[in-house]
């Protein structure tokens, strides 16, 4: 734990945040070419506040939503110090970016990505400190070069910080983006870490850094690629259906959801991450020969890219 402890920078790191805030959202509002995001400050009673920033009926985008917050407090939720009760009596500062694009197109894929730091404190103790993050996607009709090129531009951006990085932040992903009610994942995963902070602080947030930074570069070719292809009802009816999962994961097993709520952070910031719109349907598997059914045999179960 004690790792780099001289050169914590909360400071750097919230910089960090804000900044890649301002980019994603001007990347994705120029990518729309028709929304804006419109920004909402908030203060959290307890301590700390943030931006939610949302873009809603787009051109390309039905809702995307980009958050900033930074909260802070002297006792840790209790989310927290179930899994790390050495973390009790401690005071803690959260922040980071998180961020969920619902594309209107059922061709182009949902996505998600965050990046955060977190660092509990006490009075003559060595602080806690770490970083999580990453980024997955959630295709509806999956071609097999986005999903290529979303996981070489994770590869890529690993590389420089070991040579396990990769492979064992995919599996994280893979294991974490996971419904187990459903027995299937929740789209074809890409990076997922937390708790890190093996490396020294400068190096943690290189890479936290790296991951943030490369979202775009991951996501914004496919969106180019596939926003214009045509579709109909039927696409619309399955990508909603589709959707109904990603609601299923994010309320029974998102960690931040849960830390979220817990720590009394804002519910509408929190839930933001929702599809504008979803559908349920009884029981329901396609065809064995339909195009949807190409989602269910190759991609919703761990594989190498």
């Amino acid at each position: 734990m004690a790792h780099g402890q001289s050169t914590i920078d909360k400071q750097a790191v919230k910089a960090f945040f804000l900044q890649l805030q301002d980019d994603i959202c001007q990347q994705l509002a120029q990518e729309d070419g028709q929304a804006h995001f419109i920004e909402d400050a908030w203060e959290r009673e307890k301590g700390g506040g943030g931006r939610s920033r949302v873009l809603r009926q787009g051109h390309v985008f039905e809702q995307a939503g980009v958050n900033f917050s930074h909260v802070f407090g002297d006792q840790m939720p209790a989310s927290a110090t179930a899994h790390r009760p050495e973390l009790a009596g401690r005071c803690f500062e959260a922040m980071g970016v998180s961020l969920v694009i619902h594309p209107h197109n059922p061709y182009v894929p949902t996505s998600h990505a965050n990046v955060r730091f977190f660092i509990a404190e006490k009075e003559g103790a060595d602080p806690v400190w770490w970083f999580g993050g990453g980024f997955d996607l959630t295709p509806f009709y999956p071609f097999e070069e986005d999903c290529q090129h979303w996981h070489e531009t994770a590869k890529a951006l690993c590389a420089p910080f070991g040579d396990s990085v990769y492979a064992d932040h995919k599996a994280w992903c893979d294991r974490y983006f996971y419904l187990p009610h459903r027995d299937e994942t929740r789209g074809v995963g890409g990076l997922f870490f937390d708790d890190l902070n093996q490396w020294p602080f400068e190096q943690c947030f290189a890479y936290t850094q790296a991951v943030g930074k490369g979202f775009i570069d991951a996501y914004l070719p496919i969106v180019q690629r596939r926003k214009a292809t045509p579709y109909g009802e039927r696409e619309r009816d399955f990508q909603l259906y589709r959707r109904g999962r990603y609601v299923e994961f994010n309320l029974v097993y998102d960690r931040g959801t849960l830390f979220g709520l817990q720590s009394g952070g804002r519910t509408e910031s929190i839930l933001m991450s929702m599809p504008p719109m979803a559908r349920w349907e009884y029981n329901w598997s396609p065809d064995e020969d339909a195009p949807e059914a190409r989602l269910y045999r190759d991609y919703l179960k761990p594989r190498e890219w």
